[in-house]
């Protein structure tokens, strides 16, 4: 993705450009807020302090992990990807200021729910995605952009939320654990898309910028298969009653992620942490979903934690990966990783392996790898605060807009 300033745009911008752009706010938000809410998580589940009215201490986090983080993070890339798509301006100033605060004031009222009716932390925590919609559909439509079939997954992801929010009302936890699920999987599906799209690209951008031959293979055949069978994935965890079919279709979509990533020369990137940050967020998925697949329809007790190898290994590290590639990009920076945000990336797979494969190893400290895993991810997304807000609140190195 490349931004490009409006032609009547001047060089000298403002230094403070936290609102210069869309991707800035909410990179930012998702940064921090990772680090936040994981903290404030560590802390309820260590003190069996119940943060919602109805259901268990694991729906807030499960709800603010996706409508949260995962929330800011899709909002940025979408408010950064849309104007390079469709050749709109993009969102800054007062209106990315409002739309902040949107996304801001429902993680607020979940912050309170224990205290504030049900339907007010509705009313406010509905609102941020509508809105955004609203901001995305009229360039996408009117440039008739081959990725408007994205806002249909926004869409689902906001669906998912009305379906949550009644299921606290009707105080009814299955409902809402199955609507976290299905939520899960339409964000698996975005990755799937968009990963699809960026991976073969970037590392083919990498390969010919080092002299090396950039025989990638993007099969369409693969590609189809896997965006088919994580549709199937979602539509499953819903209408299905069945373990063995559960896990056939996860079996199948590992298998066609597998192949997929096949064609993506994953082991030439190894030097290029932009690039094997996307590999290795992406490897995860075919993971999770063979580790899906044993647990269902194998039984296997082992894999038990696979939810978290599709949550942290792929979405979190995809979202990672992506955010610290686009903001260097749309800053003007050159696409080079620093050691620490290489060593982020490490930390939280590692966070993805410890809350998966650990637990089983050592049943008698389960606490202790809850929290392992959660310190492991406070790290990784702790650096990239660290690092990266100085880039997402100053100018871009050129001084032009965005």
């Amino acid at each position: 993705m490349t931004t490009q300033p409006s032609p009547d745009s001047g060089v000298d911008a403002p230094t403070f450009a936290l609102f210069a752009y869309g991707f800035r706010p909410f990179f930012f938000a998702a940064g921090a807020f990772a680090v936040l809410s994981l903290v404030a998580w560590l802390w309820l589940y260590t003190t069996g302090v119940q943060p919602l009215p109805n259901g268990p201490a694991q729906l807030w986090h499960g709800h603010e992990m996706l409508y949260g983080f995962v929330g800011a993070a899709i909002a940025g890339f979408l408010l950064t990807a849309v104007p390079s798509w469709t050749g709109a301006r993009g969102l800054a100033g007062t209106p990315l200021i409002l739309l902040a605060t949107l996304w801001l004031a429902g993680r607020l009222a979940f912050a309170a729910a224990s205290v504030l009716p049900v339907g007010l932390v509705a009313l406010f925590d509905l609102a941020f995605m509508p809105a955004l919609g609203g901001i995305l559909v009229p360039p996408l439509v009117r440039a008739r952009n081959r990725n408007s079939p994205l806002l249909v997954v926004l869409a689902g992801i906001w669906l998912t939320d009305v379906v949550f929010l009644y299921a606290l009302m009707r105080d009814d936890p299955l409902l809402a654990r199955t609507t976290l699920l299905v939520a899960i999987d339409i964000v698996l599906l975005l990755v799937t898309v968009i990963g699809g799209r960026i991976i073969p690209t970037f590392t083919a951008n990498a390969l010919r910028a080092r002299g090396r031959a950039s025989d990638i293979r993007s099969n369409r055949r693969a590609d189809s298969m896997a965006i088919v069978a994580m549709i199937a994935v979602a539509v499953g965890d819903i209408v299905t009653p069945s373990y063995w079919l559960v896990g056939g279709i996860a079996a199948m979509a590992a298998l066609a992620h597998v192949w997929r990533l096949s064609g993506w020369r994953s082991l030439q990137t190894l030097d290029e942490p932009l690039v094997w940050s996307l590999h290795l967020a992406y490897a995860w998925l075919p993971v999770g979903l063979a580790m899906k697949a044993l647990y269902f329809a194998g039984n296997v007790a082992w894999a038990a934690h696979w939810l978290h190898a599709l949550t942290i290994g792929v979405a979190a590290a995809m979202i990672l990966a992506v955010m610290t590639r686009a903001s260097l990009g749309h800053t003007g920076r050159s696409l080079r990783a620093s050691r620490p945000i290489a060593v982020a990336y490490i930390l939280l797979s590692l966070a993805a392996a410890m809350r998966v494969f650990a637990p089983p190893l050592v049943a008698d400290a389960y606490w202790w790898t809850v929290m392992a895993a959660g310190l492991l991810w406070i790290c990784a997304f702790g650096i990239f605060i660290v690092v990266y807000t100085p880039i997402l609140l100053r100018r871009r190195t050129n001084g032009q807009p965005g």
